[in-house]
């Protein structure tokens, strides 16, 4: 099985610093990279026969799919500034360019594609916000393409989790094809640290414990979720965003809490 932690590469020539590949992952849905680029620099690509969810984390772009251009989109300097980002979602089988028109990061989301839709912008307006949990419990949610929005596959989300607090907590898991109780989706954690130096902690582990690992995440790491439970917290003084990429079969989330644990949810 691969290493459940990848850490941050130096930019590549694309500014790519994470590259997940189903085939570096050991799975078959979820392909996820993050670029950094410095301003006016650009690059090109095709999704194949994936579809795509550009997410801008940081900075502002131009992005040019076929006939359709989303020029200077983005808004946030600062993932930490905590307002939704832009995205601009792609069907598979479609070439594109990215072009930084300030310095720029961001994040490109991929699973297989169906042809079923047409490139779009999602705006800060149209993604949704909520906040779960309560007490060292709460997180803030931006769903940026979940289930009730199109796509053939994909489901994105980023969390912001305040300093000292847990998230994806009571631990849960989805990786049992058994709807309408259980879904079965692969799942990436991508991690920024507010202030960058801090780190946080991820356990993924399973029933049985065949699997189960405990990491250290520092700034910029990605976690993968081949399986099982996996709970997040934020170490005291160190603010948590994480951005959810989610992929199986069949499109939805339906968790499953561990037993042990499903107490708290009656708290």
């Amino acid at each position: 099985m691969a290493s459940l932690l990848v850490r941050p590469n130096a930019p590549d020539e694309q500014g790519t610093i994470i590259n997940v590949t189903p085939a570096s992952a050991g799975w078959k849905y979820i392909g996820f990279r993050v670029h950094q680029l410095t301003q006016g620099a650009w690059i090109e690509a095709s999704t194949s026969d994936q579809e795509v969810c550009l997410v801008i984390l940081t900075g502002r772009a131009n992005v040019i799919c076929g006939e359709q251009r989303f020029e200077d989109i983005g808004e946030r300097m600062d993932i930490f500034e905590q307002i939704p980002p832009h995205a601009v979602y792609l069907p598979n089988e479609m070439s594109y360019s990215i072009e930084a028109t300030t310095d720029l990061e961001f994040a490109v989301c991929a699973a297989p594609g169906h042809s079923n839709y047409s490139p779009r912008h999602i705006a800060p307006g149209d993604i949704k916000q909520s906040t779960r949990g309560q007490g060292s419990n709460i997180r803030h949610v931006h769903d940026i393409l979940p289930e009730n929005e199109p796509a053939d596959s994909l489901l994105v989300v980023e969390v912001f989790t305040p300093a000292g607090n847990w998230s994806s907590y009571p631990p849960h898991k989805h990786d049992v094809d058994n709807l309408p109780h259980e879904s079965l989706l692969e799942e990436t954690y991508y991690h920024r640290i507010d202030p960058p130096q801090g780190f946080a902690f991820q356990r993924v582990y399973t029933d049985d414990r065949s699997l189960d690992e405990s990491m250290a995440v520092e700034n910029g790491s990605c976690v993968l979720v081949p399986k099982g439970y996996h709970p997040v917290g934020a170490s005291h003084g160190y603010s948590l965003y994480y951005l959810n990429v989610m992929a199986g079969p069949k499109r939805a989330w339906k968790f499953h809490n561990d037993p042990d644990h499903e107490w708290l949810t009656r708290m």
